[in-house]
Formats: C-alpha cells, sequence, structure tokens
C-alpha cells in the first residue's frame, strides 16, 4: 500500500519535467567532482607506491646455467 502512495506522490513531479531539457543538475556535478577527486587520489596513491618497487631482478645463485628450476616436485608424477 505504501509504495503505491509514494509512487502516486511522484507521477505529478514528473509531468513537471520538461522532456526536452533534462540536465544532471548540481547533484550530477558534486557526483561526478568526487568520482574525479577518488581517481586522482588513487592515481597519486598508485605512482607514490610504485616509485618504491624495484624492478631489478637479483641474480639466481643456483640457475646460472639459465633453465629454470624444476622445484621440490619434480621428479614425482
Amino acid at each position: 500500500m505504501s509504495l503505491s502512495l509514494a509512487l502516486t506522490q511522484f507521477v505529478p513531479l514528473a509531468k513537471e519535467v520538461d522532456e526536452n531539457k533534462v540536465t544532471p543538475g548540481v547533484l550530477g556535478f558534486i557526483v561526478f567532482a568526487v568520482m574525479a577527486l577518488a581517481v586522482w587520489g588513487l592515481m597519486k596513491s598508485m605512482n607514490k607506491h610504485m616509485q618504491k618497487v624495484d624492478f631489478k631482478e637479483a641474480p639466481d645463485a643456483k640457475g646460472e646455467s639459465g633453465a629454470p628450476s624444476a622445484g621440490p616436485n619434480a621428479g614425482r608424477g
């Protein structure tokens, strides 16, 4: 019952909206601005963390021949 009552109250509001001029309005701008700031903050944080990463690999003492090591369970089938 309360759902149908709520819907009947919104019907007159829908008729007032000009169908040729629907814009996102202030709320749409605020949501977009918050999302843009969140993406900017995440990118800045990612950049800071990526600068800490050392991409140089340490030389492997066991595999000097260049072949990948098989691991401890390689002989078991």
